[in-house]
């Protein structure tokens, strides 16, 4: 198993001691600590209460033999375990992993899996699923699946944000643009504010560390606040920071007519994928276009932590349980033949 574990993806994972601190790299003191090194794309990243770390790589190719796994010892070990790993277009089984695009550690240390079922963006071949898993069991709890009104033909459900006391989940479209609010208990879900700006790309393309983009990318990034009383978002292709109170979101009967007096634009930021609220309440945002890292304190500013070359586009943020703060990075912007390995940071906020 160990041999074919390493031949599915060699994965270096560097010293927890080693720190690179140029200042030819760097804009500030805050240092990069290398945690592990990867030949294949990954883009989510979560890490548990007891400092387990699991990533995903989303089937952008047809080269993806993991879509979930577990850091331990070096190698990437397939999570749940293999069969939940090994997935063609003729597989029907509902237990298998079709097109991740995210993982995530929700405040009662369990790990959720959220599947697209849109592989390298041919359209939802399956319907989209959000996995709840057991860590103490390493085992399947629950399986939400999203129906067509929700996320179907170019939809692309892109990350998720949790509310554990009120029993909720609310995630982004990346491609059809829009929020889903997930109720955890009934399985019921509905779409908003499809059709707004705050949820769609703008116009302008991107400019990502002189690379020009093309592609156009909607509602992406979500966070909730500590207090769970505001939700935040951005849009990939964009430069604006929005949010809106989750009363608002939780009442089902609020008509999109009506949630739209509610969003507030927070900040002009510069363009981001994931974004992520830590324990004592700051907001994480990356800054595609400088490769850079930057914080929003609700009330206070929004400012940068670190410009560094080696974030060659900061994918997904986790906190650890010292506190320190995890980051991906993606390489989205190059060209397949440009890339180098694929990287995960971490820093003391």
């Amino acid at each position: 198993m160990r041999s074919l574990l390493l031949a599915v993806t060699a994965l270096v994972m560097a010293s927890c001691a080693h720190q690179t601190t140029g200042s030819s790299q760097s804009s500030s003191s805050t240092s990069l600590e290398l945690v592990a090194s990867s030949p294949r794309q990954w883009t989510g990243i979560a890490v548990s209460q007891k400092g387990r770390i699991f990533v995903n790589f989303p089937r952008w190719s047809e080269d993806v033999p993991v879509s979930v796994a577990e850091l331990k010892n070096g190698e990437v070990v397939p999570f749940p375990n293999a069969t939940w790993n090994t997935w063609t277009p003729e597989t029907q089984d509902p237990q298998r992993f079709v097109a991740v695009q995210s993982v995530v550690i929700d405040d009662q240390d369990r790990l959720w899996v959220l599947d697209t079922g849109n592989p390298q963006f041919k359209g939802v071949i399956t319907p989209p699923r959000l996995h709840q898993f057991d860590l103490a069991r390493n085992e399947l709890v629950r399986s939400y699946t999203f129906a067509p009104e929700v996320s179907s033909g170019d939809s692309y459900l892109n990350d998720v944000s949790f509310d554990t006391k009120r029993n909720v989940a609310y995630l982004t479209d990346s491609q059809a643009g829009g929020l889903v609010v997930l109720n955890l208990e009934s399985g019921n879900a509905r779409k908003v504010l499809a059709q707004h700006p705050s949820t769609h790309a703008e116009e302008q393309p991107l400019t990502v560390m002189g690379r020009t983009m093309q592609k156009r990318v909607q509602s992406d990034g979500i966070a909730l606040s500590p207090d769970r009383e505001t939700l935040y978002w951005t849009a990939l292709t964009g430069h604006v920071l929005w949010r809106i109170p989750t009363a608002a979101l939780l009442d089902f009967q609020q008509k999109d007519e009506a949630l739209a007096p509610r969003i507030e634009r927070v900040s002009t930021i510069v363009a981001t994928d994931g974004i992520m609220f830590d324990r004592n309440g700051t907001l994480w945002l990356g800054g595609l276009e400088d490769s850079s890292i930057h914080r929003y304190v609700p009330g206070g500013a929004y400012s940068q932590v670190v410009q560094d070359n080696r974030l060659r586009w900061p994918d997904s943020f986790a906190q650890g349980p010292d506190g320190k703060i995890y980051v991906t990075t993606s390489q989205i912007h190059l060209p397949p033949a440009e890339r180098g390995p694929y990287e995960i940071y971490r820093f003391t906020p």
